[in-house]
C-alpha cells in the first residue's frame, strides 16, 4: 500500500473510482434504467469527467500510462454497464456457469475498452498547449476508438456515445455525420469545456463557440424544414406488425414454443387487413422443409391474390447449400422466385463461431448456427409504391452497411424494416437501447424505421426519429398503424441526406481520414513544440 502514500498514489486512489463512476454514468445515459430514456446531458457530463481526468493541467500533461488507465477503466465500466444483459443469454438461456458468464461479459468489455485506453494514452502523450487543438485531438482520438470498436473483428458498436443524443441538441448533426460524428463533437465539447477558466469568458472565441452550441440546440426544431427528402407521392402504407412474445427458453422447443409460434403467426397472417404485414426474426422457427406439409404453401396462397403483402422472418437453406437468417416475402407480385433478404452482418457466437472459440461455444446449450452471409446492399422489396429495405437483428447498428443501398438515389429505400428477437436478453434496457439505435438510423437517413420483434420494442418510427406507434413489450399482439415513406424531392433533386450520400460511396473512410488528419496535425505540433515553452494554460 506504500504506493498510495505518495501524492500521485493518493490522486490515483481518488481518480480510478471516479473514472469507473463516469463510465457507468455514460452507460446509463444511453437508456436510463428506470425509464429507458436517452439522456444527452448525462453523456456530456460523463465525458467531461473523463476529459477532466486526462486534461493537460498545472503546466504539464498527464502521463500516458495514467491516461491509458483512466481510459481503460472508464470504457470497461461503460461497456459492461451497457451490455451487461449478455449475461442473461449466456447464463439463463445458454447454460454457462454464472461466474464464467460474468467473466465473459467483463472480458469483452475490457477487450473493447482497450481501444479507448490506447487512444487516451496517446492523447496524454501528444496533448498540445492550445485548448482548441487539445479538444479537437481528444475528439479525433475518441472517434478513432469508436470506429475501431465498430469495425474490427466484425465490429460491435453497441452503445456508442452518440446514441445518448437521439433526443438532444446534437441530433441535428445525424444527417451530416451520423452517430460517430455526434459522439466526436460531444467529446470535443467536453474537453473544451473542462479547460475553460474565468478569464476565458472575456474572449470572443469562447462566445462564438457558445453561439454555435446554442444554434445547434435550436436546430432540431428546424430539422423538418431543412429535410432533403419529401413524402413519397403515394398514400401512406398501412401496417400490421406481429409480436408473438414466444418465451426464449421455449422458442425452439418442439413441445412448446414451436407449435405455439406456428399456430399464432399463421392465424395472424391470415386475419391481417393491412397493406403490409411483418412478422419478426425467425417468427417461423423451422426451415421450410421442416414445416408440416402445406403450411408455407397455405400462407403463400393467402397472399397470392389481392393488395396485401407480408414479410416473414424464417431460416432458409439446407445442408448442401448452407443456411441463412432470412426474410421471405409473400405477395401477389412474386413471379418466379419470391423476394428474399438474407442477413449479412452475422452475430458472433450465435450465427457463426469465430476461429479458436469452439471451446467456448461447447460450454453452452443454445442453438448455434454457422450461417451464410447475404450480400451488402441487397435490393429492396417493392410494394405499395414503396421500396422497403429489410435488416435483421443488430444489422441496424451498422449505418455504413445500410447506406450501401443509397448509392443510386433513384433506387434508395423509402422505408426501413427491422426484424429482431431481443428475447435472448430478457425484459431489460437492451430493448430501449435497440429502439434508440433504430431511431438514430431513421435520423441519419431521414427514412422511417418499422420494427417487428418477438418481445419488443415493436414500433413505428418516422423519418425524424419519433416513435409514432409502439406495442407494449413482452405481450402478444398486433401493432396497427401506417407509415409515410420518404423519397425524392422534386424541387432540388436530392433524395438522400448528406450522410447517406457519402457513406454510400466511401463507407466510414471520411471519418477515419478526418480523425487521422487531426492526429497528424497534433503530431506536427508536438514535434515543433520540442525545445519551445510548450506551456499548458
Amino acid at each position: 500500500m506504500a504506493q498510495f502514500d505518495s501524492p500521485a498514489g493518493q490522486r490515483l486512489a481518488l481518480q480510478a473510482p471516479l473514472a469507473v463512476a463516469a463510465g457507468l454514468a455514460q452507460a446509463a445515459s444511453l437508456a436510463w434504467p428506470w425509464s429507458g430514456e436517452a439522456l444527452w446531458w448525462l453523456q456530456l457530463v460523463s465525458m467531461a469527467v473523463l476529459a477532466w481526468l486526462v486534461r493537460p493541467h498545472a503546466h504539464q500533461a498527464v502521463g500516458w500510462r495514467r491516461g491509458a488507465l483512466m481510459g481503460g477503466l472508464f470504457a470497461t465500466a461503460w461497456l459492461a454497464g451497457t451490455f451487461w444483459w449478455l449475461f442473461i443469454s449466456l447464463h439463463t438461456y445458454g447454460g454457462l456457469a454464472a461466474p464464467l458468464a460474468v467473466a465473459a461479459v467483463l472480458g469483452l468489455a475490457a477487450f473493447l475498452g482497450s481501444y479507448y485506453a490506447a487512444v487516451l494514452g496517446l492523447f496524454c502523450h501528444l496533448a498540445p498547449a492550445s485548448k482548441a487543438l487539445t479538444a479537437l485531438l481528444f475528439g479525433a482520438l475518441w472517434l478513432l476508438a469508436e470506429l475501431a470498436r465498430g469495425t474490427l473483428w466484425t465490429g460491435f458498436p453497441w452503445g456508442a456515445g452518440g446514441y445518448a443524443h437521439v433526443d438532444g441538441p446534437l441530433v441535428a448533426l445525424a444527417r451530416y455525420g451520423g452517430v460517430y460524428g455526434i459522439g466526436a463533437v460531444a467529446a470535443v465539447l467536453a474537453m473544451y469545456g473542462v479547460q475553460l477558466r474565468g478569464a476565458d469568458l472575456g474572449r470572443w472565441r469562447t462566445w462564438v463557440l457558445a453561439l454555435v452550441v446554442v444554434t445547434a440546440g435550436l436546430s432540431p426544431q428546424l430539422l423538418c424544414a431543412c429535410s432533403s427528402t419529401v413524402l413519397s407521392r403515394v398514400p401512406p402504407m398501412t401496417l400490421e406488425l406481429l409480436q408473438g412474445n414466444i418465451p426464449q427458453d421455449e422458442k425452439f422447443q418442439q413441445g412448446s414454443g414451436v407449435p405455439v409460434a406456428l399456430q399464432w403467426y399463421a392465424q395472424a397472417l391470415r386475419d391481417a387487413k393491412a397493406d403490409l404485414v411483418v412478422a419478426p426474426e425467425t417468427a417461423i422457427p423451422l426451415l421450410p422443409q421442416q414445416l408440416m406439409p402445406g403450411y408455407l404453401e397455405g400462407l403463400q396462397s393467402r397472399y397470392a391474390q389481392g393488395s396485401q403483402a407480408a414479410l416473414l422472418g424464417i431460416p432458409m437453406g439446407d445442408e448442401a447449400l448452407g443456411y441463412s437468417n432470412s426474410v421471405l416475402a409473400l405477395s401477389p407480385a412474386n413471379s418466379g422466385e419470391p423476394y428474399r433478404y438474407d442477413k449479412h452482418h452475422l452475430v458472433p457466437f450465435g450465427e457463426f463461431i469465430p476461429p479458436f472459440f469452439k471451446w467456448f461455444t461447447a460450454m453452452m446449450d443454445i442453438p448455434l448456427g454457422d450461417f451464410n452471409r447475404g450480400a451488402v446492399g441487397q435490393a429492396s422489396f417493392a410494394w405499395a409504391g414503396q421500396r422497403i429495405a429489410p435488416n435483421i437483428c443488430y444489422e441496424d447498428l451498422f449505418g455504413e452497411e445500410l447506406g450501401a443501398r443509397f448509392a443510386d438515389p433513384a433506387q434508395a429505400p423509402t422505408v426501413f424494416v427491422n426484424f429482431s428477437n431481443i428475447g435472448w436478453f430478457g425484459n431489460t434496457i437492451a430493448i430501449d437501447q435497440h429502439l434508440h439505435i433504430s431511431r438514430m438510423r431513421a435520423l441519419e437517413f431521414e427514412r422511417p424505421m418499422v420494427r417487428a420483434t418477438n418481445t419488443g420494442a415493436t414500433a413505428i418510427i418516422d423519418h425524424r426519429g419519433v416513435v409514432t406507434h409502439q406495442l407494449e413489450r413482452h405481450t402478444r399482439g398486433v401493432l396497427k398503424g401506417e407509415v409515410h415513406g420518404r423519397g425524392l424531392d422534386a424541387q432540388n433533386g436530392w433524395a438522400i441526406t448528406p450522410y447517406a450520400w457519402w457513406v454510400s460511396r466511401w463507407g466510414l473512410w471520411p471519418l477515419w481520414s478526418l480523425a487521422g488528419l487531426t492526429l497528424l496535425v497534433a503530431l506536427w505540433v508536438k514535434v515543433n513544440q520540442r525545445g519551445g515553452t510548450g506551456r499548458y494554460p
